[in-house]
């Protein structure tokens, strides 16, 4: 593990949020994202991970709201900004502010993207590009899945952010992975303890992630069938991929993520307008992890 990695794992902590409203443009909601911010920061977190094809330009107002927090973007497609822009809006930030922002970068999914073909050929090119843009590797992060994302990871950035993914992908890259790269989840609570509503909300949720294949191709790979990633997801798939119940249970299922493996969970509060900051769950989850 080099310098730049063990320094960026130490910054983190053990648990993140992940949230896309926090990287929201309304400019109306700008004061209330930074008060959110700082608070987070107050409430213990060590980052913030910021949904929706996010960028630096996000981050930044984010950064100056808080005194010592990690903003990453969780995830930056690869396909809708430029290695070169990229690049650039990470040295700016992190001349303000050093050690502050993670560059979180994905390939999305071919729905989502017009051409959408190679995509870890794209993402090789893609690092080769920010090498010679002058962006160190230990300040970058990959959305990886698979196998030979995971190598990526490993061999040309600090390490690996998988978003939707169970303890016992976890285990599968901290193997591929090694000891030394940062290996740090998202992972969807809902707070609440009725069976029925918990998982009525997470299903409401996964839905628009079943249409993407990235996702079921990677479930199945996990032990998962083709019934339990159709008709809105199984019980057992929700019961996987998202915490609910009373708070133990919650504490519990997060610490699974880390004695798989895990160095950081980000906890991403699944609520049924997700339009709005659930700043009581994130409350909520502070203490029960306190």
């Amino acid at each position: 593990m080099n310098d730049a990695t063990a320094s960026l794992k130490e910054s983190l902590g053990r648990y993140g949020v992940w949230n896309s409203a926090l990287r929201a443009e309304d400019p109306e909601r700008e004061s209330e994202r930074a008060e959110a911010a700082a608070e987070l920061e107050q409430l213990g977190y060590g980052a913030l991970w910021l949904g929706g094809n996010s960028a630096a330009r996000h981050a930044a107002p984010l950064i100056g709201a808080t005194s010592r927090i990690v903003v990453g973007t969780s995830i930056q497609s690869i396909w809708e900004h430029r290695a070169a822009e990229a690049a650039a809006g990470f040295a700016e930030l992190e001349v303000s502010h050093p050690g502050r922002f993670v560059l979180g970068l994905g390939v999305s999914h071919g729905p989502r993207v017009e051409g959408y073909s190679r995509p870890y050929s794209t993402m090789v090119g893609y690092l080769d590009e920010l090498d010679r843009a002058g962006m160190p590797s230990g300040h970058r992060v990959l959305a990886a899945l698979g196998p030979k994302m995971l190598d990526l990871s490993r061999d040309r950035a600090a390490g690996a952010i998988p978003y939707l993914v169970t303890p016992e992908h976890t285990a599968q890259a901290r193997e591929r992975l090694g000891e030394g790269p940062l290996l740090a989840p998202e992972f969807k609570v809902v707070l609440d303890a009725d069976p029925s509503r918990a998982r009525a909300t997470a299903r409401a949720y996964l839905a628009m992630y079943l249409k993407l294949p990235n996702y079921t191709k990677n479930f199945l790979n996990l032990g998962f069938t083709d019934a339990d990633v159709t008709g809105g997801g199984s019980d057992r798939l929700i019961d996987a991929v998202f915490a609910w119940g009373d708070e133990t249970t919650i504490r519990t299922r997060i610490e699974a993520f880390h004695d798989a493996g895990a160095d950081h969970v980000a906890l991403q509060v699944v609520e049924d307008d997700m339009t709005r900051l659930p700043r009581e769950g994130w409350r909520t989850l502070a203490s029960l992890l306190a």
